[in-house]
């Protein structure tokens, strides 16, 4: 019979360490607060614009709760002030300062609380997840929309037979605009569909992160891989059905700039990466040339007007706006707040009132002018210069120069190109799940340069549980 020695050569099994319900339960709070900014448009059609303002005032209050003792304890690490990103910070003490010359104050105060809490939600996640975890978070957001987006277009389509407008309310006798609906009921008719989010558009933006992130996991060889084959098939299908020009050319400029980012990493010395340097922007100035002169034909292609769409028009109206106010602008407000008398019938669209100006460098020129497009462009240029070397360079802190790349430090590289292309057509990343990328990358990478290294990194993994005591 085995026993115990007084004198045994190896220490007593013990069971690994394991992470604590706590940190289980932050993971799946984070988990509900990327849902609640990627899919804020369900929320708003699903309880109203004051059912929104609540359930987003609950889930910012629950974050600070978890967030601030947490910081207080210095856990998981002493918290890295220094490590902010204070060039966006600064562009959101600029947008609260402009209510004192805003042509709409109102709408300045309340979507500045919008971007505040965006923003606590961003530095909560950041501090208390790690890399992995922040790209399983993400992963999970992004299936529930996927397949509540799915759910909702089956039962539509099958069982209610007739479009859904918000908050489930009845149509009212008479033509609508089909822009007005939550969901069309497409699925099986060949139109485009919405999805839980009520947009074409930013349904096919979600798939197209769903694939990144998708991608990035499974290059990383996580578990159950063949589950995540099955939902990046998912999001092709909705985002083919979804049929977003701008989406499928940002495709094309992820994949390019994916292969950038992998031959980059095989040119080991600097002479190589200057040659490589040199031919990327070639490349790139050839790009800019051939889309300049081909984007009509290529917009015929994707069956598009030459005025992108009426996005022509918009530019110019906001444009004769925004130079009128061009060092400081107009004031916050992102999105435009449709029933304030400065937006309200200013831009209709199919009977809607516009609530962005569909570029995001024009949206911030009018509302913060000259001062918030340099700060802007300060902030979207350092995380595209740190996302750029965290992806291709490799992860080195002592005189170890083999160790493999992580495929996870391509996720902000490629989050970071979608949200830049997205930026030309919509202002998305300005303002909800493109600020909260911005303000989340630009902590995160500068706070954790390593994936996996650090003392912030490990800890989350048995959340700060007791330690263990040492064998004597």
């Amino acid at each position: 019979m085995a026993v115990y020695t007084k004198h045994p050569v190896a220490a007593p099994p013990v069971a690994p360490a394991r992470e604590t319900t706590g940190h289980l339960m932050v993971r799946a709070y984070g988990v509900l607060c990327l849902f609640a900014v990627f899919a804020h448009t369900a929320v708003y059609n699903l309880v109203g614009p004051v059912g929104a303002v609540i359930v987003l005032t609950v889930l910012t209050l629950g974050a600070l709760a978890i967030w601030v003792p947490a910081v207080a304890k210095g856990r998981p690490t002493r918290f890295p002030w220094r490590r902010l990103p204070w060039a966006a910070l600064g562009y959101g003490a600029l947008a609260l300062v402009s209510v004192l010359w805003s042509r709409w104050p109102m709408a300045t105060l309340l979507t500045w609380a919008l971007l505040a809490a965006v923003t606590v939600t961003a530095l909560f996640l950041s501090t208390l997840l790690s890399w992995q975890e922040i790209a399983r978070a993400l992963s999970t957001a992004f299936k529930l929309i996927l397949g509540l987006s799915l759910a909702i277009e089956l039962w539509v389509s099958l069982l209610l037979r007739h479009p859904l407008l918000p908050n489930f309310v009845d149509a009212p006798d008479g033509r609508i605009d089909p822009h007005l609906y939550w969901v069309r009921g497409n699925l099986f008719d060949g139109g485009r569909i919405q999805g839980i989010v009520g947009n074409a558009h930013t349904l096919a933006m979600m798939c197209l992160f769903a694939l990144i992130v998708f991608g990035v996991l499974y290059a990383a060889r996580v578990r159950r891989r063949g589950v995540l084959i099955v939902w990046a098939l998912l999001a092709v299908v909705l985002l083919v059905a979804a049929a977003s020009t701008t989406v499928y050319l940002g495709v094309a400029v992820i994949l390019a700039v994916l292969a950038a980012a992998l031959i980059a990493r095989r040119a080991t010395m600097p002479a190589a990466r200057r040659v490589v340097y040199l031919v990327f922007a070639a490349v790139a100035v050839v790009a800019v040339a051939s889309a300049t002169l081909l984007g009509g034909r290529v917009l015929e292609l994707f069956g598009k007007s030459a005025d992108l769409t009426g996005r022509v028009e918009i530019w110019q109206k906001v444009w004769e706006r925004a130079i009128t106010r061009p060092a400081f602008g107009n004031g916050f407000s992102s999105p435009w707040v449709p029933w304030d008398p400065a937006f309200q019938g200013w831009i209709v669209d199919h009977g809607l009132t516009v609530f962005h100006a569909h570029d995001m460098w024009l949206d911030v020129f009018l509302q913060l002018g000259a001062a918030g497009v340099v700060l802007m462009a300060i902030a979207w240029l350092a995380l595209t210069w740190r996302a750029w070397f965290f992806a291709v360079d490799r992860p080195r802190w002592d005189l170890d120069a083999r160790r493999p790349y992580s495929a996870i430090s391509l996720l902000p590289l490629l989050l970071t190109t979608a949200l830049l292309f997205e930026g030309l057509a919509e202002s998305a990343p300005i303002m909800l799940w493109g600020w909260l990328l911005l303000i989340l990358l630009s902590f995160k990478m500068k706070s954790v340069p390593l994936i996996g290294v650090s003392v912030g990194e490990r800890t989350p993994l048995i959340s700060h549980g007791p330690r263990a005591r040492p064998v004597p």
